[in-house]
């Protein structure tokens, strides 16, 4: 039964980049599209984007965690001991990931993190939208690069 922990692992880990994928598109997108009352840069604060996020989100992704919960809750009554703890502790693992950590720890950490979350190094500009300021327009489309001319070489003789 050692594959339980590393399968535990395995299973929260993509589940919860799903969700934090999930939360963090919905605040960076709410961020780069609305103006708050009081800002003239056409940009909601982090601080903002993070409230109006969570609670945008938050529902869907209970509602997800519920149905994990339960369906894994069901494990726990399989006569198999392998399923038992299979069952316990991914149905604990998703009931603390989406309740302690998206629901307090991101939150909090990017409240505190500021307009410092949207921080992009500059040996990473090379990626989509990675030049550009975060809420600020992608550039129109690809540089037009021309390609290089192909010489044509013969094929030898058989």
């Amino acid at each position: 039964m050692p594959w339980i922990p590393l399968f535990i692992f395995v299973f929260l880990f993509g589940l919860s980049m799903d969700y934090h994928v999930f939360i963090l598109s919905r605040i960076r997108e709410l961020r780069a599209r609305g103006a708050s009352p009081g800002s003239s840069s056409g940009l909601l604060s982090t601080r903002d984007a993070v409230v109006n996020g969570i609670a945008s989100s938050a529902g869907v992704v209970t509602s997800a965690a519920v149905i994990m919960v339960a369906v894994f809750s069901i494990f726990a009554t399989l006569h198999l001991i392998q399923l038992q703890m299979l069952g316990v502790g991914l149905a604990g693992a998703v009931l603390i990931d989406a309740t302690v950590v998206r629901g307090i720890l991101l939150p909090a950490c990017l409240a505190l993190l500021g307009e410092r979350t949207w921080y992009l190094p500059r040996w990473l500009a090379w990626l989509p939208g990675g030049g550009a300021a975060a809420g600020a327009p992608a550039p129109a489309g690809p540089a037009q690069v021309q390609p290089a001319p192909v010489e044509e070489e013969a094929w030898p003789a058989r």
